[in-house]
């Protein structure tokens, strides 16, 4: 089943520009509290200020639009302004880059089910879309997390009828949704328990993404790549790019038209290398990117520290990040 939104080619063609062209998507979207606390990590202390200056830093990195189609930011800096004067939406889009928001307000246990998560934010979320809208953002995340032993088809469903609900408010507000369904890597499982739990999670999403009238080829898929877990022995980047597109294969359509993968707590260095196997696969019906943030900034965090005379360094490591993940797509 599928419902023709109004603008339904515009979303399809910014879909297609957020994962094509050898571009990626930089997640700049930490909520308040976790952004506070990398910062304190870093000895910055933490306000509302610095967190704008620390975004604003990787938002007008020269050359940041080589590399990254679009940004997502968190409600705080999406209100913000720049030093100059500008919003960030409008600063984004002067700059060539896709001015996007994080929307969900985060997990709550599901009952019954120990160990599951569900992801929060459908109340007054049509208003919030509404509001976003009009201040000029393309596009949408929301995220629900999954752990490979409490992924039961309960919490797949759960999570995947959230996930269509807002995916379709965000086409009707003509915003693109990136439906992100993250199977954590924290654990020692093996690889192909990571592949069964995936394709559980994918399945059911894109089941309820029907059911929700979704319009597919305006639509991003943000999931994790299919590997072990990180206490367990790793396998070659070849053989997460072939478990990763088995799963895929298998249960996303192919007029979605890019897949934009998260880091997931992995080393910059394997996330590209995952990256770089799975472009080269053929025969794949859908664009593959990346969405990257702790693997792209971290760098840029650390030498920042808080210091504006550290800002031309802090820039050139999140731009050296971001080019070394494009190149992986190419």
């Amino acid at each position: 089943m599928t419902t023709a939104f109004t603008g339904a080619a515009t979303l399809a063609a910014t879909a297609d520009r957020m994962t094509g062209g050898g571009r990626g998507i930089l997640a700049a979207d930490e909520s308040v509290r976790t952004m506070s606390a990398r910062m304190k990590a870093e000895g910055v202390p933490a306000s509302e200020a610095a967190r704008r200056d620390y975004r604003e830093l990787l938002l007008t990195a020269a050359g940041l639009a080589e590399s990254v189609s679009g940004i997502i930011l968190c409600d705080e800096t999406f209100g913000q302004r720049l030093s100059d004067g500008r919003t960030f939406p409008e600063a984004a889009r002067e700059l060539g880059v896709l001015p996007g928001i994080k929307v969900d307000t985060g997990t709550t246990p599901l009952p019954g089910h120990d160990g599951a998560l569900v992801t929060e934010g459908l109340d007054g979320l049509g208003a919030r879309l509404a509001s976003y809208a009009e201040r000029g953002a393309a596009f949408a995340k929301w995220r629900a997390v999954f752990g490979v032993r409490s992924a039961d088809t309960y919490a797949a469903r759960s999570n995947g009828h959230t996930l269509a609900r807002y995916a379709a408010l965000c086409q009707q507000h003509g915003i693109v949704p990136i439906v992100e369904p993250e199977v954590l890597c924290e654990g020692d499982h093996d690889l192909p328990a990571c592949a069964e739990t995936t394709h559980r999670v994918l399945g059911r999403l894109f089941e309820e993404l029907d059911l929700a009238g979704v319009e597919m080829t305006g639509t991003v898929l943000k999931p994790n790549f299919v590997t072990p877990g990180l206490a367990a022995p790793a396998v070659a980047p070849s053989a997460v790019a072939a478990a990763t597109f088995e799963v895929l294969n298998g249960t996303v359509p192919p007029a979605v038209p890019g897949i934009a993968f998260l880091s997931g707590g992995h080393q910059t260095v394997d996330a590209c290398a995952f990256l770089r196997e799975l472009s080269a696969v053929p025969g794949r019906p859908w664009q593959v990117t990346f969405s990257f943030g702790r693997a792209l900034v971290s760098d840029a965090l650390h030498l920042w520290a808080g210091d504006a005379a550290n800002t031309p360094g802090a820039q050139e490591a999140l731009l050296r990040n971001c080019r070394e993940a494009a190149e992986a797509t190419r």
